[in-house]
């Protein structure tokens, strides 16, 4: 009798004291993201002062925290207005590592907030490398090897214990740059977690 007490009593409290939830950010997971940002504003097929950042990162979750490493690979490009209706392509490629740090995630696992700051370095080529403009005018600005930081804000929702939806703003720091040297994105992606 009283293990068919026992046995119930777990039952009960398993339906209604208390969901169980898989582990999620256990330390050797990892991670790989794909993202998509607008930059310096909202971008359209016809902004003329901001841009868009395509990226792919692979994290590793280190510690008890949730805290992870991250390592990849970004696309930057913007535009520059030039004349009344032009535009100068601006393009920057950038490799990436960091560290984040996980600051909040609610009961169930499913939302996760971080912080995090990384060094990146890359090359960054305007107008596509041609120093004269359409109507003839030369380009001074040139092509550069570009080095620098960023601080990222990044929230997580898990979709399944393998599937997370990603939301993110980063400010992007790259000296060495001819045409600019603070970038802010911000956009979202989806993240697939690996055993």
């Amino acid at each position: 009798m009283k293990k068919i007490f026992a046995i119930f009593a777990v039952a009960v409290f398993s339906l209604l004291g208390g969901k169980a939830f898989a582990q999620r950010c256990l330390p050797g997971m990892s991670a790989v993201e794909i993202k998509a940002n607008m930059a310096d504003g909202f971008y359209t097929g016809k902004s003329r002062d901001c841009g868009y950042d395509l990226g792919v990162i692979y994290s590793v979750f280190t510690g008890s925290h949730g805290n992870t490493w991250s390592f990849g690979g970004e696309y930057l490009q913007t535009f520059k207005p030039y004349g009344e209706k032009g535009r100068i392509p601006v393009a920057q490629f950038t490799g990436e590592a960091g560290y984040n740090l996980h600051i909040l995630s609610d009961y169930s696992m499913t939302f996760h907030l971080y912080g995090g700051i990384s060094a990146l370095a890359g090359y960054e080529t305007v107008n596509w490398g041609k120093d004269v403009l359409s109507d003839g005018s030369t380009l001074h600005d040139g092509d550069n090897f570009i080095y620098g930081g960023a601080l990222n804000l990044q929230a997580e929702f898990y979709l399944s214990d393998k599937v997370a939806l990603t939301a993110n703003v980063k400010g992007r720091f790259t000296f060495g740059s001819d045409v600019q040297i603070y970038h802010t994105t911000y956009g979202v992606g989806v993240k697939f977690i690996i055993e």
